[in-house]
């Protein structure tokens, strides 16, 4: 499977429209991307999608218009993911769809029983702090929850 991340990150930054530096940008989604891989490897019995994982770290906030309430930022990137497809990267249909339901739901503060989807929500919820928050773990899987965990008994 290819996937072209420079090529993916250029187009990115070519397209979004809030402040690159910004509180939903480039750092928050290499922050994210870092969470899915740690997330990713506890549960890898599990088999967590971590090229999926991966695209919805950059992808997710990628559609925001602006830094506050955007509430259709999130099915405006899943349709950006599903036109990259074959461009940036090539996911076969039941892997696109994996990853523009993990867009367009990240938002909404729910759960998921898909173990690729959930990890892409948890590592979106563990980047919480920078808006000053602190990810509920009734929203997190149990190995987010120990991460969650770890990172806050240390402050």
């Amino acid at each position: 499977m290819s996937y072209d991340h420079a090529g993916l990150i250029s187009f990115l930054r070519k397209v979004y429209q809030c402040d690159w530096d910004g509180l939903h940008g480039i750092n928050h989604w290499n922050r994210v991307a870092n969470n899915g891989k740690a997330i990713g490897k506890l549960q890898r019995l599990k088999s967590a999608d971590l090229l999926i994982i991966n695209l919805f770290s950059y992808l997710h906030d990628s559609c925001r218009q602006n830094e506050d309430e955007d509430v259709n930022h999130g099915q405006r990137a899943a349709v950006m993911a599903w036109d990259l497809n074959g461009l940036c990267y090539d996911l076969s249909k039941c892997c696109i769809d994996k990853l523009c339901d993990a867009i367009a739901g990240h938002s909404y503060g729910t759960i998921s029983s898909d173990i690729t989807i959930q990890t892409c929500w948890d590592a979106d919820r563990l980047d919480l702090n920078r808006v000053g928050l602190i990810p509920l773990e009734k929203y997190l899987s149990k190995e987010a929850a120990v991460l969650i965990t770890k990172e806050y008994s240390q402050n």
